[in-house]
């Protein structure tokens, strides 16, 4: 039986057999029960053969959450295959809240957190950043619990399920908090590349579509904390609040976005941008991400827009982000405020195929790291010279699971595992 693809179904999976645990104990009989590879399957987000195998899968996403509360601490502890959006609905009830969340809120926390997945923000660290510990099942079978603090944690955080199977997560969080989300037309490309940083930190989490030739960015979508820094009103830097009328994101209907228009609502409604209960964004898509420096922000983006017309036709739409920076070694924000660059193409693989190294040449004097989940061409070399701590991640791995029941291909092209 095909065990299917990733969800916009840019990579068929090669595994002999999938298992569906219900139980952390399934995991971990699945794991010593083979002598060969085996590998985490969450839900399918990905856009390339990261989460494949050429042996078994193991998905997570049957095991009960089972969450706990630790008001005292500041945390929450759940099952790695939880989907965002239901553990925000769980969280909201009693009070609580993240302190960010990617675009869409279908994600499993484990997947996001092994691939260093994102919201925006200047202040706001990628996903991975709020994980406290991890309990997961090692390459014998048992399972082992990695806090923060812990020699070696910041390696595991993002850790591309290289060294075993991620079963549990414990979050930070923090009281529940109100957010509105106002949408601009018009911001020219000069206001936002003269001062990046400004624009980009005008709100707690700051979205700008383009399609790169625009004389004007298309949207930019400002999320503001209420009660934190300034509310927006009427222009800004020269934009005008959208009308009811231009509502709307690409292909996307715009009920299955989040609310707009400046109306106040709880956290988990706002900081998303498509809705738990719509589809999420376009679906026959592919993505490519990239991460630079935010000092070196503008210029990349500049370095992107010589390539529009070339880009814009195979293009859905591009989104541009921020991420504080953290210290976790496989992060797109490893040790530096970070520019987020985002492509979603339209489904043709044959154009991707052929951009992704132009853009790739072209972000490359900035130091531009892939998105570990999603598609690009870059090499190993490529990868390591802009990754400082990929040699110690990759011999924490090697340490951890010897034999390679973990390691894969795409692990192996990109000198993540021997």
């Amino acid at each position: 039986m095909s065990i299917g693809a990733t969800w916009a179904g840019t990579h068929v999976f090669a595994a002999a057999e999938l298992i569906e645990a219900r139980t952390i104990a399934e995991v971990q009989d699945a794991v010593s029960g083979t002598g060969g590879p085996v590998r985490a399957l969450g839900t399918r987000h990905s856009f390339n053969d990261l989460a494949d195998s050429s042996g078994r899968l193991v998905t997570v996403t049957g095991i009960p959450a089972d969450a706990i509360l630790d008001e005292s601490a500041r945390t929450v502890t759940i099952g790695a295959g939880t989907r965002y959006g239901e553990l925000a609905v769980w969280l909201e009830a009693r009070g609580w809240a993240l302190h960010n969340m990617g675009s869409l809120p279908h994600i499993s926390v484990g997947g996001a957190v092994a691939t260093g997945t994102h919201g925006s923000g200047l202040n706001n660290g990628c996903l991975s950043d709020a994980v406290a510990r991890l309990t997961y099942v090692n390459a014998e079978g048992e399972l082992v619990e990695a806090r923060r603090g812990d020699e070696g944690f910041e390696g595991l955080v993002v850790g591309l399920g290289a060294y075993g199977i991620v079963v549990r997560v414990t979050l930070d969080i923090q009281p529940t908090y109100l957010v509105r989300q106002d949408v601009y037309r018009g911001l020219s490309w000069d206001a936002a590349l003269d001062d990046l940083r400004s624009i980009m930190g005008a709100g707690y989490s700051v979205s700008l579509f383009t399609m790169w030739e625009e004389p004007s960015i298309q949207q930019a979508w400002r999320k503001t904390r209420i009660g934190v820094g300034e509310e927006p009103h009427g222009q800004w830097q020269g934009a005008r609040f959208e009308t009811a009328a231009e509502a709307g994101l690409v292909d996307v209907p715009p009920a299955n976005l989040t609310v707009k228009g400046g109306v106040p609502g709880p956290w988990l409604e706002r900081l998303p941008h498509f809705r738990l209960d719509q589809t999420p964004s376009n679906g026959d898509e592919i993505q490519t991400e990239y991460f630079v420096a935010l000092e070196d922000g503008a210029n990349a983006l500049r370095a992107v827009r010589e390539l529009g017309p070339d880009v814009a036709p195979h293009l859905l739409v591009s989104e541009l982000r921020t991420v504080a920076a953290d210290g976790l070694w496989l992060s797109g924000a490893y040790g530096r405020d970070t520019l987020a660059i985002h492509f979603t193409w339209r489904n043709s693989p044959a154009a991707v195929a052929a951009l992704t190294p132009r853009i790739e040449a072209a972000l490359a004097p900035f130091g531009a790291r892939p998105h570990w989940g999603k598609v690009h061409t870059m090499t190993a070399d490529a990868v390591a010279a802009v990754t400082p701590r990929l040699a110690d991640a990759k011999a924490q791995f090697e340490t951890l699971d010897p034999a390679g029941k973990f390691a894969n291909d795409h692990l192996r092209r990109l000198g993540v595992r021997a």
